[in-house]
């Protein structure tokens, strides 16, 4: 379902309007009839755990080497590239 509002009403009854938008309802807030925004759930990105990636990502011991053609062919000559 989907309602759509005023700018007015969106902040007279901006608690209405958040839990219909828990309960999966489309709420677009319109000025002038114009729809402007639409309220959507936050989504959840879940807990941090430091560590989540280890041993599931491996970096090369070359991963910051930078050919040399390549680097001449941003420079184009007019920057020495750095050793």
């Amino acid at each position: 379902m989907s309602q759509t509002v005023n700018v007015h009403e969106a902040k007279t009854h901006l608690s209405r309007l958040l839990e219909a938008v828990e309960r999966g309802e489309d709420v677009v807030i319109a000025r002038a009839g114009k729809p402007v925004a639409r309220l959507v759930p936050a989504r959840s990105r879940g807990e941090r755990r430091p560590g989540a990636w280890k041993g599931r990502v491996v970096v090369a011991d070359d991963f910051d080497d930078t050919p040399e053609d390549l680097v001449a062919a941003f420079s184009a000559g007019d920057v020495e590239p750095r050793p």
